[in-house]
């Protein structure tokens, strides 16, 4: 896996001069989570950068062709989550993966998730975000019959504890095959299921 550039503390400077010293190296390809849109903006005059505002997430060097042994599903319990959930399939896309995104299909219109039930059935790995309550998880767990990576997210009223009551519930998960990974992490998501979708048999 390529390194990764986490922008967030990191001058533009910084980060052009951590991109030059890569590219030096032979790494054409380079992703950078948590990047503010002023710092792309001046990162953008000095090398060629796709900046995805909504998801924070600036890419070098374009996306591969999907190369993974299926396709990662990334689902989202509300629109408010998408920006998490864009982190974590940008991520899975860099690394070279086919994403199929299923956004605002929480438990609040269960009829929603289920339309999507295909989509879900045939999926290699799925990534479920949600805040609130963080029910999505356990709920796509207990349909799917692969992987499920859970990412709570910052979402709700006060009572969520900045998405720590959506982190509980998906620890306490009772469908098998959930993992869960940190508060808004929807990188280390991307990063998690990118590699369950390219591991094979080893001899």
């Amino acid at each position: 896996m390529p390194e990764v550039i986490y922008g967030a503390g990191k001058t533009p400077e910084q980060i052009i001069g951590i991109l030059n010293v890569m590219k030096e190296n032979g790494q054409s390809r380079v992703l950078i989570t948590r990047l503010s849109g002023d710092a792309a903006a001046t990162i953008a005059s000095v090398h060629e950068l796709d900046y995805h505002a909504d998801a924070r997430v600036g890419i070098m060097g374009g996306l591969p062709e999907p190369n993974g042994i299926g396709r990662i599903v990334v689902a989202t319990g509300g629109t408010s989550d998408i920006p998490v959930a864009e982190e974590a399939a940008l991520t899975a896309e860099a690394l070279g993966n086919e994403v199929v995104r299923l956004y605002d299909v929480g438990v609040a219109g269960l009829h929603r998730l289920l339309s999507h039930l295909e989509e879900i059935m045939s999926a290699s790995v799925i990534i479920a975000i949600a805040g609130m309550e963080g029910a999505l998880a356990s709920a796509i767990g207990g349909l799917a019959d692969c992987p499920v990576i859970a990412v709570p997210t910052s979402v709700g009223y006060g009572a969520s504890f900045h998405g720590l009551s959506a982190l509980l519930s998906m620890l306490n998960s009772c469908a098998s095959g959930v993992s869960v990974v940190n508060i808004d992490n929807g990188f280390g998501a991307g990063y998690m299921a990118s590699l369950i979708n390219h591991m094979e048999v080893k001899e």
